[in-house]
């Protein structure tokens, strides 16, 4: 037998960590890593936080997994929680990010079909963007990496240049249903929408009767200093998927909605067998009454801001090397120059000097610390960082 017990649909790395602290992963050699990927932003309150720990023991003691045939006290709290704290009148529970993009995609078909306007099933979607890796949500991106190979994907989607609002007025027929876009594309590289653009298709969305859903997956959930992305916009969507931080290392995802884009989601039009378990409640609402808690955005602003300045200060010193920095709050990205590649670049500073990073599209590296970071950990982020590119650059020099 050649092929690896576990799938070998990942190129993993040597990295190999049996235990976190705080903001670091020690590998089973007892190396110790400085972790500004947070399982690509998941580990928004870093690794064995005590709070979430003592969550997790309590409430599997308790009580782990019922059903969703039953009543959920900790559920309808986590909901009730969340509604009172955005724009949503309902929230599904599920797993994952890429269920939340799931439930999202349908809840806007739905709405339409309720509407007796069945033939608005189209979404609008975007070039560079990533949804997750199910069937649906690969057919809402372009990126061949993603496709190929699982034809036929799911019908519906026209997917258009990002941050091109005539484009994506253009592709607005009368069989269309909603658009579906990441205020800040993660994988895509760390691109935050225009404030034109994205004002403009809730514009063109209110003008149209069409949904407007957005995937704050990475983005949401305090990591780019407000509580959500788009509040930094001056809007709100109709439909928005959560996951990631909302767990904070937990496996949770959420699709909240208007009750009015929830009109179509009744009895037995959706559903899932773990989503919404007692225990996931339960650690959902430790994470949020953290992220709430007081001072804790303010704390991801301050960060936020100190990390921005620190790796700009670094361009001049290293610019045949870097471009630029962009992105939001504590979800950031340095784009690369044609010389050099993002992806080498991560994995030289993971086996070189102990920070772990991620590449993202466009050439970038992705930044994403936990959002408990201190000036400490930044400062030892950028010597890292700063070594590093001495000695990438020494080696592709050589």
């Amino acid at each position: 037998m050649s092929i690896t017990p576990l799938m070998p649909v990942y190129p993993r790395c040597d990295v190999r960590p049996v235990r976190g602290e705080g903001c670091y992963l020690i590998g089973e050699r007892g190396e110790r890593y400085l972790d500004f990927a947070s399982g690509i932003a998941v580990n928004l309150l870093g690794h064995g936080h005590p709070k979430l720990v003592k969550t997790i023991a309590d409430q599997a003691a308790t009580l782990m997994h019922t059903s969703n045939l039953y009543g959920m006290p900790l559920g309808e709290k986590l909901a009730q929680r969340l509604v009172d704290t955005t724009f949503a009148d309902t929230v599904f529970f599920t797993n994952s990010g890429a269920e939340a993009v799931e439930c999202a995609i349908k809840t806007a078909r739905r709405y339409h079909y309720a509407n007796g306007e069945a033939h608005r099933h189209k979404i609008v979607t975007f070039d560079n963007a990533f949804h997750g890796r199910t069937l649906g949500t690969i057919s809402a991106t372009s990126q061949p990496k993603m496709r190929d190979g699982f034809e036929p994907l799911l019908p519906g989607f026209d997917v258009v240049p990002f941050n091109d609002l005539a484009a994506a007025t253009a592709a607005v027929d009368e069989d269309t249903a909603a658009i579906m876009l990441e205020p800040v594309q993660g994988e895509g590289g760390v691109t935050p929408a225009t404030q034109e653009f994205l004002a403009g298709l809730r514009k063109l969305c209110d003008e149209k009767g069409l949904l407007l859903i957005l995937d704050e997956v990475q983005c949401g959930y305090a990591r780019t200093g407000t509580f959500f992305a788009h509040e930094q916009y001056g809007l709100t969507p109709d439909i928005m998927a959560v996951a990631k931080g909302i767990g904070a290392g937990f496996p949770l995802g959420a699709c909240l909605a208007t009750e009015e884009a929830a009109k179509g989601m009744v009895f037995g039009t959706h559903g899932s067998t773990y989503g919404g378990n007692p225990l996931a409640m339960a650690v959902g609402l430790t994470v949020l009454e953290e992220v709430l808690g007081e001072g804790f955005l303010d704390h991801v602003k301050a960060m936020g801001a100190r990390l921005r300045s620190a790796l700009e200060q670094l361009i001049p010193n290293h610019d045949g090397m870097f471009a630029d920095v962009r992105g939001m709050g504590l979800m950031l990205g340095v784009k690369m120059t044609d010389s050099y590649d993002a992806r080498n670049f991560v994995a030289h500073l993971r086996d070189n000097h102990g920070l772990l990073a991620v590449s993202a599209g466009q050439n970038v590296v992705r930044i994403l610390p936990p959002l408990v970071i201190e000036e400490s950990h930044i400062s030892e982020c950028i010597e890292k960082i700063s070594a590093g590119a001495r000695s990438f650059a020494d080696a592709n020099a050589a």
